[in-house]
């Protein structure tokens, strides 16, 4: 009896570089452009949009269960709220695009629970500035609903 074949390829170890904590290292992911799920969603959406009126539409079940996913998870569902969300984002300029990315989803309550899920940010942002950010980004979360 031949022996099966494995279902998914191998998966390579890590680096050992990259690490989300107090002090940043992204490793060749550093300075790299990311998304919230929110910009995420718009965009696969827009994609796919555009791929239908080519009649050029793959739906895998990677792709689907991805959407599925950004439809939950994605905080803005407007393109209008997201604009705005990622222009006060970028506001912050000594903040790492990752980190960026990070608040714009994650779209915390306070400063605390920021600093908790994404520690580099402790000694990045004063709390107060921070919550300012955090209470803005919630307006306009209020707004979508």
């Amino acid at each position: 009896m031949a022996a099966k074949a494995p279902k998914s390829r191998a998966r390579e170890l890590p680096t050992g570089d990259e690490e989300a904590t107090t002090d940043l290292k992204l490793g060749e992911f550093q300075n790299v452009p990311t998304l919230t799920l929110s910009e995420a969603r718009l965009l696969i959406n827009a994609v796919m949009d555009h791929r239908k009126l080519q009649r050029k539409v793959e739906e895998t079940e990677t792709l689907i269960k991805t959407q599925d996913y950004l439809d939950v998870f994605a905080r803005f569902k407007q393109k209008e709220n997201i604009e705005a969300v990622e222009q006060m984002l970028l506001q912050h300029d000594g903040l790492e695009l990752f980190e960026r990315s990070q608040l714009g989803s994650l779209c915390c309550n306070d400063a605390e629970e920021a600093k908790t899920l994404i520690p580099s940010l402790v000694n990045k942002i004063s709390d107060e500035d921070l919550q300012q950010l955090l209470d803005d980004i919630t307006k306009v979360r209020h707004n979508e609903i």
